[in-house]
């Protein structure tokens, strides 16, 4: 069988934010969804029981990290966090700012939409956001 190309391993995966040379967080090009942020394997791993138990430990430090930020920046009504892949086998979560008039809300955002485009939210400053990241993180 061959393997096709592992888009997270080819690309950064969206504006990079913070990295190290375990993980990288990066910032979805999103317009429904401003301050949707992944954070990425930098290894091509397939899933969470692939690392081992500091590695688990390390990667949801950097996810909840991710999410404090958010939290922090803009204020969201909810927080999801969303590990998938179904498409893409390269481990990475999505963190991803929610709000009640949002077009998917209560729905996952990758359901149908519940109610047509809204108004566009300005998303978080990159540069606030990537320092908020570097205090929790380094």
């Amino acid at each position: 069988m061959i393997e096709k190309p592992c888009e997270l391993c080819d690309s950064p995966g969206g504006d990079l934010l913070w990295r190290d040379a375990f993980c990288r967080v990066v910032l979805v090009d999103d317009p429904d969804y401003p301050g949707f942020c992944r954070v990425v394997l930098e290894r091509h791993v397939k899933e969470m029981t692939d690392l081992v138990p500091p590695e688990r430990t390390r990667l949801m430090d950097a996810v909840f990290a991710t999410e404090a930020a958010l939290r922090e920046l803009l204020q969201p009504d909810k927080v999801n966090l969303a590990s998938l892949g179904n498409l893409t086998h390269h481990l990475h979560w999505h963190v991803i700012p929610r709000r009640e008039d949002d077009r998917h809300f209560p729905r996952p955002i990758w359901a149908e939409p519940s109610r047509a485009r809204v108004r566009r939210r300005a998303g978080p400053d990159h540069r606030a956001l990537g320092l908020a990241l570097k205090q929790r993180l380094d």
